[in-house]
């Protein structure tokens, strides 16, 4: 573990040539170290997202979070950017995968780096990671509750995301989901069915489904958290990483 790490905000060029901000956090020391894109949930590039990737970078991983929600609001907080984003339907998908190819290209480009990179999301950010690791050259993935990778949006949900369930065939690292079996999107049905076509296809996955725990049992700010559940998800995130990025 590295007690050493600094993080500053970069700037990296995304999608369609667009220079937009994101938050680099590494440890002290030469390397090589493994990289990990952190993708932020539809609340935005917020604190909490910034200490996920100092968490990694303590764990002696390079990690990088692209502000996904810049073009709707570069001078505004996370709140005012995400309320922006949300009302214009989300991220689209191919903006998201520029963005996040320009992250991963970041990371393998640096001297420390040993070129693995893996990506983690959250809420939103789930689906993207599970998109990611359908369309995107990567080591390892994991979704953390990422709601829509199939099942309808609610009524009057404004974003206009769609189910990329379909996209499995094509996933190219190994996969990990955590989930609450409280949630409800994703429900314990919807993570069920994504489970089996992976299965079928053949896909390395691992789930793990925990009791007590609904959407956002990860994140320390809300009352969502659930301490439990968040330091086993924690633990097999390493382990996970550990195995397919660090070895």
């Amino acid at each position: 573990m590295y007690t050493g790490l600094t993080a500053d905000e970069i700037r990296i060029t995304g999608h369609d040539g667009d220079e937009i901000n994101a938050y680099f956090a590494r440890p002290h020391g030469e390397g090589p170290f493994p990289g990990v894109a952190v993708i932020h949930h539809m609340p935005g590039w917020d604190e909490a997202t910034t200490e996920i990737a100092h968490r990694f970078a303590a764990h002696g991983y390079l990690a990088i979070v692209p502000n996904l929600h810049f073009r709707d609001g570069p001078e505004a907080s996370p709140d005012d950017a995400a309320a922006a984003s949300r009302a214009s339907g989300g991220v689209p998908d191919d903006r998201f995968l520029g963005d996040l190819s320009a992250a991963v290209a970041f990371l393998r480009s640096q001297k420390q780096s040993n070129k693995k990179v893996g990506v983690i999301g959250y809420c939103s950010g789930g689906r993207q990671a599970f998109l990611a690791a359908c369309s995107l050259d990567i080591d390892a993935a994991v979704d953390c509750y990422g709601a829509f990778v199939v099942g309808k949006l609610p009524e009057g949900m404004p974003l206009k995301v769609t189910p990329i369930l379909h996209l499995a065939e094509n996933m190219r690292c190994p996969l990990l989901g955590l989930f609450g079996l409280d949630d409800q999107f994703p429900s314990p049905e919807q993570v069920d069915e994504i489970e089996a076509e992976l299965k079928r296809l053949g896909k390395d996955h691992e789930f793990h489904r925990y009791e007590g725990a609904g959407h956002a049992f990860f994140n320390t700010a809300r009352d969502a958290y659930r301490p439990e559940a968040a330091a086993d998800g924690w633990k097999r995130i390493f382990d996970f990483y550990g195995r397919h990025l660090a070895s």
